[in-house]
Formats: C-alpha cells, structure tokens, sequence
C-alpha cells in the first residue's frame, strides 16, 4: 500500500480530543453547525428525520457529494444502508457489507475512523459508484460498541483532510446517540403497541363466533402485530388427518393456495409434531423446507394449541433472509394461543347453531351435544368427593355448570342458569362455557372472573336474554374455598353440623356492562358438604301449587350429610320428585355436590 492512500484512524481515546481540536481551530464554522445538529436530534426521535436534517447540516461543514449512514445487523453481521444521498437505489436496497470488508466494514470492525484518498488502491474496495475516488468513513459507537458507520464519498482525490475526519467523528458520536435512542424509543413504543393490540385481538377475536369471518379477521389482527408477506392459517382434519389451508394470503390479497398438506410435512408439520414454534431464518437451509412460494426466504410457523390438542398452525414467509425473530416469535405465540380458543369457540356455536336449524328433527342429537360440552367430573384428586347432576325440562337445557383446572392444586367449580329455556337457552349456555374457558388460562379468582365474563357476554347481548352464575375456585392445599356469585341460587354449605346460605347476591351476567362482584371466603375441613344447585329444586311445585323451597333442601342435606357426593346428590333429586307427586318437570334441576374428604 502507498502511503499517500494508507487510510489514517481516530482511536476511540482521541476521539475527545478531536472534538476539541476541531471546535478549537474552527469556531466560527462548526460550532453554529454542531449547537443546529445537537438540537435536530433532541427535537426528534424520528430517526429518518434527524438523519435527512443531519445530512443538510453536514453538508455546510463537509462538501461532500454522497453521503451515507449504514446500520449494522448483528444477526447477519452486515451492514445495510439506512440513509443515503448520492446512491443508486439498487445499491440502498440491496447492498449488505460484511464486518471487515471494505472501508466501511473495516471501519465498523475497527471502531476506527477510515480515511482513503484513492479507493482505486485499497485493497478490497467495494465499488458502488465507478466516480467515487476518495472516501471517509467513521463508526457510529455507542459504550465502546459498534452500530453502524457514517459514510461520505467524493469524485476528487484526496478530497478529505484530517480535520474533516475530525469534524465527522464529532458528528457520528451524536448521530450514534440519535440512533440509540430512536432505537429505544421504537422499542417501547412497538412494545406498548404490541400489547395493547394483543389485548385488542383477544377481545375482538372472542367475539367472533363464525369461523369464516373470524379467519378473515386473524389475518388482519396478524397484520397489526407483524408486517408480514405471506399468511397462511391451517386448521387439522382429524379424519383426513391433514392441515387443511383454510386461509392464504399473499401480499395482502386473499389467494387460493394449497388445499391440504400432511399433517407431518414441512415447516408446519414440523411446528405441530413438536407442539413449539418453528422459526427457519433461511429456508434453503432447512432439510424440512418444502417449496410452494418460490420467493420465500424465511418463515415462521406457530401451532395453535386447544386442550394440548393441536387445531391448526399459523404460518408466516418473508422474502427477505433472517426476517423473523424471537420477538415475533413470543408476540405470535400469545396470539395463536388467544386464536385457538376463539376458533374452538366458532366452531362450537357453528355446531350449535346448526343443531338449532334442524331442531325439530334433530334435538335428541342436540341433547347429546349439550352432554358433551358439560365436562365430566375431573378425575383428578383435589380433596373432594365431586358429584353433578342435570335434569333438563326439555330435551336441552338452560343451565350449565363446569370445572376449571387451574392446576394440580387449584380447580375452578362453576354453575349457572340461563334465563328462558330450549335451544335458545343452551346455546346461549354454550357461548358462555366458551367465554369461560377461553377465560380459564388467566386463572382468575371469583369476582374477577364473574366481572370479565359479564364484560364479554354484555359485548355481544342478546335482548332479553341474561344468565345468572355462581363461580368458586378450591385450594385443595389449604382447604381454602372462594365463592362470588352474579344472582344464581345462594349455595347451601354443611359446616359443623349446620346447613345454611352462603349469603352473597349479585347482578345476573349480561345486563349491566360495569358490574363487580362481592367475594367471600372459608376454611373448610373433612366432611364438609358445598352444594350448588340451580332454582330448578327450590322452586319445584307439587299438585297444591306449593313450592319445595330451601329450607327443605337445607334439612335433606342435615339429615344425609354422612352420604357421598354421588348419594347426597340423587337422594336431593328424588326428594324434589317426591314432592313434585310425578308431575312434568317445569324447570332444569341441576346439582353440584361438592364433599371435603
């Protein structure tokens, strides 16, 4: 190399020092420019704002002709053109400099300044404009770390001095801090985006009860977290035992794609058989890859998962290389998760709503489905002898009860009535089982639960339809029982020898939009008895018109407390039929037997 085109370097150490020297030597010049820079980047943290203004400024210092600001990417560890004046666009658009090679890679590698009076003859040049013949770059550096590299080029030889090497560095350490902070304001800001729009998704997404439309509706809600190319949604055919595309969307229009792929084939059956996400930065890469967008580089698939049952995947390509990461990678997650359920909620209403069209010939296959939605005892120990019961008035019915387990320690034990009764009521019912369940992975406790549920059900109300609730959650290692209710039929408790109310009284679900809830707790011991029950068995009537009311359910229970579960429960049942002398049942009867063992 001859030394009249050796590049010379400003170490860090001096960098200081050079900021004196040059203010020093050229007061009247710089300091005016460097007060001007110093207030557009406080004025702003719109980094190509800052950089656009910088670049004008500059240009009063240093003459020069091309000007650019290149950002380093630390996956890939090359640096992109972030700014530019002077250059061609194909160049901005597709230019990446490895660390280390060319003077700018030299420079970002360095941390050192790099001044070159004749690119012709330094080794390695990388020649984006045949006219360019000397050329100045200067690392942006933040805490000592490289983040990119400022980077003027001129048409004349020997063109830039020492001095103006010093006045760049100068200008580089407060465009680094531009930089960095615009990075960071971006950061929080796309972060308080991202969780405001997956709070918004959850909403919205809930709401939808038609598969169809909510599909449609991931695609945009998708869009609003990540900015993606392609979009596939695949739902599983457990007969076909294949993905099925339910939804392909390819640079914003809605196209027809691939029927079905198998179910073990490719990224997404990669992303099902191992229940996590697939994140593929180079897909030429990966042996699993299988071609369908020839343009694809990069994808990203995420299982949506029901019940530890996979139900579909969501599926991302990008024509750009390392274009997803771990961010959206988490931010996908929660939203396939919030997907699942709500797609598993379309589905059942869909069902339902398709057994009410066909109801006059098909209501026994109605009622079999309302068996199948309510779940069975959990088999689980949690320290209780659990016993439910439901006698419908009709072949479906209005009331419900479920369990929620939130954990090895911890369930959630529900019973509710809707107002009215027949199909209407139950699917009115299934909505609200929906709601619930898609509530379960918050584990609320009582009042908190009753409060979102009435929140959501009052999004989507009915006229003349409400449903009433009673909502408890056991702490099987304390024996610690929480209870809030929202106007279903006080819960009758057997504690100490005494059978009496749990008195606690609230709004039904689904008429007032802002409602709380009171929560009352107790320490339960062995053989303590809870029952839930629906008004169904107080207001059972006989011949005379007579009530069976609470008082006698409360003695039936005094008297049979030693039984189990299973027994208190149907000696309850046959004590209201009794009394009802064989008379048709006018009201649900349901029962929930909850026995501390």
């Amino acid at each position: 190399m001859h030394p009249e085109t050796e590049p010379e370097t400003l170490t860090l150490s001096a960098a200081a020092a050079a900021e004196g020297a040059a203010v020093e030597k050229y007061p009247a010049e710089i300091l005016p420019t460097l007060v001007e820079i110093g207030e557009e980047i406080n004025a702003s943290l719109d980094l190509d704002e800052v950089l656009a203004k910088t670049a004008a400024l500059v240009k009063r210092l240093l003459d020069c002709e091309i000007f650019a600001v290149l950002l380093l990417e630390e996956k890939t560890e090359q640096l992109y053109i972030h700014f530019a004046i002077g250059h061609r666009k194909e160049v901005v658009e597709t230019w990446r400099i490895p660390l280390g090679q060319g003077v700018t890679g030299t420079a970002a590698a360095t941390k050192q300044a790099v001044r070159v009076s004749d690119v012709s003859k330094y080794p390695g040049y990388l020649n984006a404009l045949g006219a360019v013949r000397s050329e100045l770059a200067v690392p942006l550096l933040v805490k000592g770390k490289s983040i990119g590299v400022l980077d003027i080029q001129s048409r004349q030889l020997d063109y830039f001095t020492r001095d103006q090497q010093n006045i760049l560095t100068i200008v580089a350490s407060r465009i680094a801090i531009a930089i960095e902070n615009a990075r960071l304001f971006e950061r929080v800001r796309s972060q308080a985006d991202t969780l405001r729009v997956l709070n918004e998704v959850g909403r919205e997404a809930s709401s939808i009860l038609d598969v169809e439309e909510l599909l449609r509706r991931a695609a945009e809600l998708v869009k609003r977290v990540i900015d993606y190319q392609i979009l596939s949604i695949l739902l599983y055919d457990d007969q076909q035992k294949v993905f099925r595309h339910r939804l392909d969307v390819k640079y914003g229009e809605r196209i027809q794609g691939r029927l079905r792929s198998p179910a073990s084939e490719g990224i997404v059956g990669a992303a099902a058989g191992l229940r996590q996400p697939v994140l593929v930065p180079d897909v030429t890469a990966d042996p699993r890859y299988v071609m369908v967008n020839p343009e694809t580089r990069s994808e990203l698939a995420i299982p949506m998962i029901h019940k530890n049952r996979v139900i579909g995947v969501l599926d991302l390509e990008s024509p750009k290389l390392h274009y997803f990461t771990e961010e959206h990678v988490q931010t996908l997650s929660v939203l396939a998760a919030q997907l699942a359920v709500s797609l598993e909620n379309a589905r059942l209403y869909e069902q339902v709503a398709r057994d009410e069209a066909r109801m006059d010939r098909e209501l026994h296959a109605a009622q079999r489905m309302q068996g199948a939605l309510l779940r069975p005892v959990p088999a689980e120990d949690y320290g209780l002898d659990i016993a439910a019961r439901v006698l419908s008035a009709r072949e479906v019915c209005g009331d419900l009860y479920d369990f929620l387990r939130y954990g090895p320690q911890q369930l959630g034990v529900t019973l509710g009535d809707v107002s009215g009764k027949g199909s209407a009521a139950a699917l009115y019912g299934a909505v609200a089982i929906g709601i619930l369940r898609s509530l379960a992975p918050q584990k609320l406790q009582p009042a908190e639960m009753l409060r979102q549920m009435n929140k959501l059900i009052c999004e989507r109300r009915i006229e003349g339809r409400f449903m009433t609730l009673c909502f408890a959650t056991w702490q099987n290692g304390r024996r610690k029982l929480r209870i809030a209710n929202a106007g279903q039929s006080q819960p009758l408790l057997w504690k100490s020898g005494r059978c009496e109310k749990v008195n606690l009284v609230g709004f039904p679900l689904g008429i007032y939009d802002d409602v709380s809830y009171e929560e009352w707790g107790v320490v339960l011991d062995p053989s303590d008895v809870l029952v839930f029950h629906s008004d169904g068995l107080a207001e059972s009537a006989n011949a005379e018109g007579q009530l069976y009311g609470t008082d006698r359910l409360r003695e039936v229970i005094e008297a049979n407390a030693k039984l189990t579960a299973a027994e208190l429960a149907d000696r309850l049942l046959a004590e209201v039929a009794q009394f009802s002398q064989g008379l048709p049942i006018s009201d649900d009867r349901t029962l929930v037997v909850m026995k501390v063992k």
